[in-house]
């Protein structure tokens, strides 16, 4: 299988958080091509699951999307930042939970098509209390559920942030294996 290749790539845009690129791609075909890429430096998300075996959510204000959604704690990672430190952090930030046991799950594209952002997803267990330090621009409340209603909120359409949703499915999947 022959691949793209890069002829030439420029940033149109430079934000805090992420820069757009207009990208010329050369087709297997020998055809240029253009592409826009949103790029990120990768976040990092983490499963709580309290001393009951419910999942601890956020549930907090997401501009782009218009309303409130459920999520579990995630970050975007710092420059150089390892991935795991950056759930770890995320969830004292904006839980109040500190992680006894942090285990890595998987690793997937937030939106492949047009974004390079990759997000880890890991486990955390045997939670402690910690401090939570929501950023200024925060404001989230905490709700608990169980994986059976974690799951059957996805399929009514109440969880609908794309990285809850692979991280509890392969968290059930986890669970099914262990």
């Amino acid at each position: 299988m022959r691949d793209y290749s890069l002829v030439k790539s420029e940033t149109v845009f430079k934000g805090k958080i992420i820069s757009v690129t207009h990208d010329t791609i050369m087709s297997p075909e020998n055809k240029e091509v253009m592409r826009e890429t949103v790029m990120h430096n990768g976040g990092a998300t983490i499963i709580p699951i309290d001393n009951n075996g419910d999942i601890i959510y956020v549930r907090q204000y997401r501009h782009a999307a218009k309303g409130q959604f459920l999520e579990i704690p995630a970050g975007s990672l710092n420059k150089d930042e390892d991935p795991q430190v950056c759930a770890i952090r995320e969830l004292e930030e904006e839980t109040g939970y500190k992680a006894g046991k942090c285990t890595h799950i998987t690793s997937m594209y937030a939106s492949v098509g047009y974004c390079d952002e990759i997000i880890n997803i890991y486990l955390a267990e045997d939670l402690s209390e910690g401090v939570q330090c929501l950023d200024e621009d925060e404001f989230v409340t905490i709700e608990k559920y169980s994986l059976q209603d974690s799951v059957n909120m996805i399929f009514s359409g109440e969880i609908k942030d794309s990285k809850t949703i692979v991280a509890i499915l392969a968290y059930k999947e986890l669970l099914s294996r262990r």
